[in-house]
């Protein structure tokens, strides 16, 4: 597998590169499968495709402090994302798992082999529809979109984070995992105590991203931050 260990300036060019990646391997660009590792230098709401902005999003809030709300073009409910975030994304061939093609079976397949790697330093379990947790708190969320021949799965990995930026952004969600049980933003989540470092290298050894990707879809990044992801009409669409 390749390893793309790459933050691009703007959120839009972030969420866009996910995208381009996935469109890259469809189009047979890349010949091998991705770990791309990424985190933002400041606070940004992603809200999923599927999303209703102002049912999931403090806007008055979003708007006063200058936080960004984009869109992803996988689904799932609105997240922050924020230095101390770590950002992964993993575009996955279907070729020899046709069993992915199944939502929950995707899930499956990714979220456990992510708790296995981050097990050496804590208990971390598969929860919900898509999150990993620790000590019954979620430190990670993650959605996905199944194409043709590949999927695209990402997510999000708490270790630095600063967790009073969920409820000062976020509404409590539309539909909540029975663990969570009502609990609200800051007491359902909560930071790995893990570094920086030994994360990614988790992350890396788990999916054996031992090679670096000599190119990334910089053409195809372009045409998506400026067809969609700038666009009003894209991220606030419902």
């Amino acid at each position: 597998m390749y390893c793309l260990n790459l933050t691009l300036p703007t959120p839009a060019e972030n969420l866009a590169l996910d995208e381009a990646l996935l469109d890259a391997a469809e189009a047979g660009e890349i010949d091998g499968e991705v770990l791309r590792l990424w985190e933002p230098t400041a606070p940004c709401v992603v809200v999923g495709s599927s999303s209703r902005v102002t049912d999931e999003v403090r806007l008055e809030h979003c708007r006063a402090q200058g936080i960004p709300v984009l869109r992803r073009c996988s689904g799932g409910a609105a997240i922050v994302t924020a230095p101390g975030c770590l950002m992964y994304a993993l575009v996955l061939s279907l070729a020899g798992r046709p069993y992915a093609r199944a939502v929950d079976q995707a899930h499956r397949l990714v979220l456990r082999q992510l708790a296995q790697a981050l097990r050496p330093f804590a208990h971390v379990v598969c929860q919900g529809t898509s999150d990993l947790a620790c000590e019954d708190r979620k430190i990670s969320g993650n959605s996905l979109r199944i194409r043709r021949s590949h999927l695209l799965y990402h997510g999000t990995l708490l270790y630095a984070f600063d967790c009073s930026l969920l409820g000062a952004c976020l509404q409590m969600p539309p539909r909540m995992p029975a663990y969570r049980r009502g609990r609200d933003h800051t007491e359902f989540v909560r930071n790995l105590a893990i570094g920086r470092n030994h994360l990614v290298q988790a992350l890396v050894q788990a999916w054996n991203a031992s090679r670096e990707l000599p190119e990334w879809p910089r053409a195809r990044t372009t045409t998506l931050v400026q067809e969609k992801y700038s666009q009003v009409g894209w991220n606030f669409r419902f």
